[in-house]
This record gives structure tokens, C-alpha cells and sequence, in this order.
């Protein structure tokens, strides 16, 4: 067995690039969620409530096993939970080709949620483990970008000439791939914290309400994106725009998705993370009210893209937030819970809401999600600002608790980090 200090670190190019494929895969519901449920109500013949119950099943497979394997990340061999977790998931969507019932689409759909979130959750602790999570996870979220255009961009084209379900096939190779590239490249942490000693209390202590709070945010920030996106494909259709230019809106909005995570890298100094996650979901009520209720193309496209772009500009925030919050690493390894609690809602809920009343009511549960959203996110605010005048009042080094939340954490790490070494 390869030896942890053989293995690549997280910051070098095998690391990154191997990270940036796992959460490709293991994010996969982010981009192929409209193609996904329009695939099984176009080729299946499924109703909205039927095609949106499968990526549901999916997605509480996956939560269910990120909750589970989250809590013990610091026990697990991260690399090995990956790889195993990403080749299982590979054979579940592969024995899904062929199939047209839902009663072997259900169960296989489900397997693969479980093995996915497992992968997820290592690939996420272990980004959280970085020299600096944000920027890391900044490049995954890049690579989300890039992967989008590459699936919208050929794979509508593979399904209308082999079939829809070519979909499994292009799901399994996208698993396959990162299963290998895992076995091969996946790096081992940059930092190591107190928990990884015996003797460490870190393990006992609980996560922070700050902590708790941006999670919940956190789900109803997937559960709004999924609800609108699942049936993004299907309401362009209904519209009247046509195969072509809704594929041409499916790859602007996977063009778009590339411009947010490289900018919210480079603003990590310049706003405050708890700033963003309190005003950003206000984006994806607007949105999402455009995409359901206009006939103008060019407003459906635009406001697709938009949607991509907040939720990938918000969550790298949120993630760096978590990484700051909860430096054991439990936070951040669950975050595919996090996202896909909210996301496997999001198709059951959407495909009701459109079987009994229709697109237009999608519009309006996002706006009472995000204002849930927005509660939970500035009270995540308010806690953290509460903590930093706790500390000030405690602290001798006014410099250090004058700085921006990001920037004051990140020198308490440092000084943790070469205390404890």
C-alpha cells in the first residue's frame, strides 16, 4: 500500500487535479440535473414527479452516506473511501443502462447516491485540510465550470443519437474516471490538526451554532438551485425555444459557471465571507422567478447563467467559512450533505409542484426558500460577529482581531499549526 508520504500533496498539480476531478463526479447532480430529469420525462416517458424522484434517490443516498462517513473522517482512510466509493458509483450507473422501470432505476439510483456521498465527503475533508481551503476549493469549483461545458456541449448531441439511456454510460465514465485518477494522484492533507493525536480534546467538542447555521443555509442554497435547474431543460422546451437554442443555454450557463469561483479567489481578502452568504441567495429568488415566468430567450438564458454563477460565488465562500469555523474538518467533509439534503428535495418538490400546479409555482417556493436562506445566513453573521467581540475583549492583539474574519483565523491556523508542531 502507498505510503501517505509517497502520496501527492494537496497543492501540487496531481493533487489539484485529481481533487478537481473528484468533485466533478462527485458534484455531477450541480450540472446534469436538467439533463438528467429531462432525459427520463423525453426518453422514459416518466411524469415530472416520477423522473424528479430518481436524482432524489440519488441525492439521499449520497447525503445519507456524507452524514454518515463526515462524523468519521478524521478515522477513514480518505483515499481509499474515495476511490472505492466513485468505482462503485461507476457500476451502479452502468447497470442502470438498459433498464426502463423504476423499480431497477430506484434501487441502483439510490447505491449510487451512497457510494457517491462517501467519495464527496472525503474529497471535501481533504480540500478542507489545505494550507487554505478557500483557494483550493476555488480550482474545484473552476473545474465544475469547465466540466459543464464539455457535458452540454456534446453530451445532448450522444443522447440524440444513441438514446437516453447513453446518459448512465457518460455518468459511469465520469465515476470511472475519477475512481482512477484517485487510485493514482490523491494527495494527502497539507495540515494537520489536533484531532489527527489521541490525546487531542478537539474530538469532543461540539461544532459551533455559527457552524450549524451555515449548513442550513447552506441546504436551502442546493435545494433552490436544484429545484429551478431540474426542470430548466423542460421549461425551455415548453416555451417554445427549441432543442437547439436550449442547448445553446445549457453551455452559457456552463461558460458562465467558470467565472466564479477564480473571482471569489481573488476577492477572499476583499469581502468579508459572511457578507456574501448574507446578501448572494437574494440572486437566486430573482432568477428563478425569470427563469419560471418569462418568454424572452434571451432573459431565460441570462438568468440560467446567473443562477450557476451564485450558487458556485456563495458556496466557495460558505466553504471557506466552514474551513475557518471548524478546523477538525468534520464541517467541510460534510458538505456533500449539506448540498445534497437541500438537492434531493429540490426534484421531488419541483416535479410536484409542476404536475398540480406548474412551472410558475417553482418561482415562487424559491422566494420563500431564500428568505429562509437569508435567516439563517445572518445569523451565522451575527454569531461570528459576537465571537470576534467575545475574543476582543479577551485578546491583547488588537491587530490581529481588527482584521477581516478570514484574515484574523488564518493567522490563529498559523499559530496553532507551528504551536502544535
Amino acid at each position: 500500500m502507498q505510503k501517505v508520504q509517497d502520496l501527492p500533496r494537496i497543492e501540487s498539480a496531481r493533487g489539484i487535479a485529481t481533487l478537481m476531478m473528484s468533485h466533478c463526479a462527485g458534484m455531477l447532480d450541480l450540472v446534469a440535473l436538467p439533463l438528467w430529469v429531462g432525459t427520463l420525462i423525453a426518453h422514459y416517458r416518466f411524469n415530472p414527479q416520477q423522473a424528479g424522484t430518481l436524482p432524489t434517490l440519488f441525492l439521499i443516498g449520497a447525503s445519507l452516506s456524507s452524514m454518515f462517513f463526515a462524523s468519521r473522517f478524521n478515522r477513514v482512510n480518505a483515499k481509499w473511501t474515495a476511490v472505492i466509493g466513485f468505482a462503485s458509483a461507476a457500476l451502479a450507473f452502468a447497470l442502470c443502462f438498459g433498464q426502463s422501470t423504476m423499480a431497477t432505476l430506484a434501487p441502483l439510483h439510490f447505491a449510487g447516491g451512497l457510494a457517491v456521498g462517501a467519495a464527496l465527503s472525503s474529497t471535501h475533508g481533504t480540500i478542507g485540510r489545505a494550507l487554505n481551503p478557500h483557494q483550493v476549493f476555488a480550482w474545484a469549483g473552476l473545474a465544475i465550470g469547465v466540466f459543464g461545458i464539455v457535458f452540454f456541449g456534446g453530451t445532448p448531441e450522444v443522447l440524440a443519437k444513441f438514446g437516453g439511456a447513453t446518459l448512465f454510460i457518460v455518468f459511469a465514465g465520469t465515476m470511472g474516471l475519477a475512481a482512477v485518477m484517485g487510485l493514482l494522484f490523491f494527495p494527502c492533507p497539507s495540515r494537520q490538526i489536533a484531532e489527527d493525536r489521541q490525546q487531542s480534546s478537539v474530538r469532543a467538542q461540539p461544532l459551533d451554532r455559527a457552524v450549524w447555521f451555515t449548513i442550513a443555509g447552506i441546504a436551502l442554497l442546493a435545494m433552490t438551485q436544484g429545484m429551478t435547474l431540474c426542470f430548466y431543460e423542460r421549461i425551455g422546451m415548453a416555451r417554445g425555444f427549441g432543442r437547439e437554442l436550449v442547448t445553446l443555454a445549457l453551455v452559457v450557463y456552463g461558460i458562465v459557471a467558470l467565472l466564479p469561483t477564480p473571482l471569489a479567489s481573488l476577492l477572499e481578502k476583499r469581502i468579508k465571507a459572511t457578507t456574501v452568504i448574507s446578501i448572494g441567495p437574494i440572486m437566486q429568488a430573482v432568477c428563478s422567478m425569470i427563469v419560471t415566468h418569462t418568454w424572452s430567450y434571451a432573459m431565460f438564458a441570462a438568468s440560467g447563467a446567473l443562477m450557476a454563477f451564485t450558487i458556485l460565488f456563495v458556496h466557495t465562500y460558505a466553504f471557506g467559512l466552514l474551513a475557518r469555523l471548524d478546523s477538525t474538518g468534520r464541517a467541510v467533509a460534510a458538505t456533500p450533505a449539506m448540498l445534497m439534503v437541500g438537492a434531493a428535495i429540490a426534484p421531488f418538490l419541483g416535479g410536484t409542484l409542476v404536475k398540480f400546479i406548474g412551472f410558475n409555482a417553482i418561482g415562487y417556493a424559491a422566494i420563500a426558500l431564500v428568505a429562509a436562506q437569508l435567516l439563517f445566513f445572518n445569523l451565522t453573521r451575527r454569531t461570528v460577529a459576537q465571537t470576534e467581540d467575545t475574543r476582543a475583549g479577551f485578546s491583547g492583539s488588537v491587530v490581529e482581531l481588527s482584521a477581516p474574519f478570514g484574515e484574523g483565523r488564518e493567522e490563529v491556523w498559523s499559530d496553532e499549526g507551528r504551536r502544535s508542531r
